[in-house]
């Protein structure tokens, strides 16, 4: 039981609700694979990030503050919620304006940021990222191991280390693309809540529709 207890307390302390907004120690950038996401959940819901003509590739899941131990989230901020118009102006590098509404309501509420401010930080670090080239010259879905793609994202920005990017698998195929960076959007190596490298030498990736 006492077992049991202790599991149960360091599991809600990784995932605490509320936390107080801008206390954390660093960022998770996590960018998303959108032909994996849609295969998985976008096509069911009729998506718009999903049509072809989008052209999605690596969409910006989110900007989510961590702690070296667990994450904060759903915040208590005195800060405004994001309009409208703010959350549609994210939708060219987050797919969908629901998308980036949810994102500030989970995770922006804990960055001690405005929305605003938020969202401008959001895009600055995925700006930043220099997001391979050959991903998007896919034609047909192809197997790989996970690290080749952890391997392209390190040739393509010089100066990461492998322990500052991890590489996510879902249901068989290549998820996400995260990074660890500092409250100044320098690269740092991330928390062991963070490394969880997929370990598939076959995952499924899927070309740009």
């Amino acid at each position: 039981m006492r077992v049991l207890f202790v599991f149960l307390l360091l599991a809600g302390m990784a995932r605490a609700e509320g936390g107080r907004p801008g206390a954390f120690d660093y960022y998770v950038l996590s960018l998303s694979w959108s032909p994996t996401w849609c295969a998985l959940e976008g096509d069911a819901r009729g998506s718009p990030q999903c049509d072809a003509s989008a052209d999605h590739g690596w969409v910006l899941h989110g900007l989510w503050p961590q702690y070296h131990r667990g994450w904060p989230s759903h915040c208590q901020t005195a800060e405004r919620p994001p309009s409208r118009a703010m959350t549609a102006g994210m939708a060219d590098i987050m797919g969908t304006s629901g998308l980036a509404w949810y994102q500030w309501k989970k995770h922006g509420s804990c960055s001690g940021l405005s929305a605003p401010a938020y969202y401008a930080l959001s895009r600055r670090a995925y700006e930043a990222v220099n997001r391979p080239e050959v991903f998007r010259k896919l034609k047909d879905p192809v197997k790989l191991p996970a690290s080749v793609v952890e391997e392209a994202f390190l040739k393509a920005n010089p100066g990461w280390e492998r322990d500052m990017l991890t590489i996510t698998c879902r249901e068989g195929r290549i998820q996400e693309a995260r990074l660890c960076l500092s409250t100044d959007l320098k690269p740092v190596p991330c928390g062991r809540d963070t490394v969880r490298d997929c370990t598939m030498k076959d995952a499924l990736f899927a070309p740009i529709r």
